[in-house]
């Protein structure tokens, strides 16, 4: 009886550890990924800890959890939070600043997706008048004709790119105001 008891043991102990295993895995991966918004694997493994987490969790449980210190928390969290990814959470009796993930994917990525591209669009905007002020200076100085028309044809291809980054930050604007699910709609969760 001793012996089946401790197999039921050692068996639960390995679907456990294998839960964990293959949990971890999946938070290596969204750390890794998360690279393509800007943030840190640091940070992607904080988030995946909160996403896997069943109750809120304080910056001491993070750093309990991931072995990392309390400022690295306390700046990954508040990026996160800044990102829409993370929003504190009230719990009456605890003094403690508790944190969740933000439960819909959905709006946090439309946050930060709308974020980093409308920041690197506008400063390529920036970046493209400021180019064609310098070879707007340098087309009515310059005798050169070859370099005239060089110079004309870039603006041709400036203009284009201004084009594209307008109609970028539209699209920056559909993602921003949601109306992107009015044309790809989001996936309803299977029952």
């Amino acid at each position: 009886m001793l012996n089946d008891k401790q197999d039921s043991s050692k068996k639960d102990e390995k679907e456990w550890a294998k839960y964990e295993e293959t949990k971890e895995q999946f938070i290596q991966s969204i750390a890794k990924n998360m690279n393509l918004y800007g943030i840190t694997p640091s940070i992607g493994r904080l988030y995946g800890a909160l996403y896997f987490s069943e109750d809120p969790m304080t910056l001491d449980d993070m750093r309990e959890a991931l072995g990392m210190s309390k400022t690295s928390m306390s700046t990954g969290v508040r990026s996160l939070q800044d990102m829409k990814m993370v929003e504190p959470v009230f719990r009456r009796g605890i003094r403690k600043d508790l944190y969740r993930t933000e439960e819909d994917w959905y709006k946090s990525f439309s946050a930060l997706f709308s974020r980093t591209w409308k920041k690197a669009t506008e400063t390529n905007i920036e970046e493209m008048e400021e180019a064609k002020e310098e070879l707007e200076k340098l087309y009515e100085q310059t005798d050169d004709t070859q370099l005239k028309e060089r110079i004309t044809e870039d603006f041709q291809r400036l203009d284009y790119a201004k084009d594209y980054y307008e109609w970028l930050l539209r699209f920056v604007q559909v993602v921003e105001t949601g109306k992107i699910f009015d044309l790809v709609p989001k996936t309803k969760p299977k029952s």
